[in-house]
């Protein structure tokens, strides 16, 4: 199975700084961006952002970013 569009646009998150997260890359998480586990059905893995300060950022809704979890505005190109 590959990756599943989320959503057309980024997930803005709120993150603090030296947290942990775990962003779904299969695109079928209920819990978007954010893993949850659903990607065990799956051959894919969820990336690691460990957040450098406390901002929001924008994780990819497209599961198609070249920028790893973070959006890169590919969403605008499908």
């Amino acid at each position: 199975m590959q990756e599943k569009t989320a959503k057309n646009e980024p997930y803005p998150l709120q993150v603090e700084a030296g947290k942990t997260y775990y962003w779904c890359s299969c695109g079928i998480s209920k819990k978007q961006p954010l893993c949850d586990g659903m990607h065990e059905s799956t051959d894919c893995t969820p990336l690691e952002y460990v957040a450098t300060k406390t901002e929001t950022v924008y994780f990819c809704g497209c599961k198609q970013s070249e920028n790893g979890p973070l959006c890169d505005g590919t969403h605008k190109k499908l």
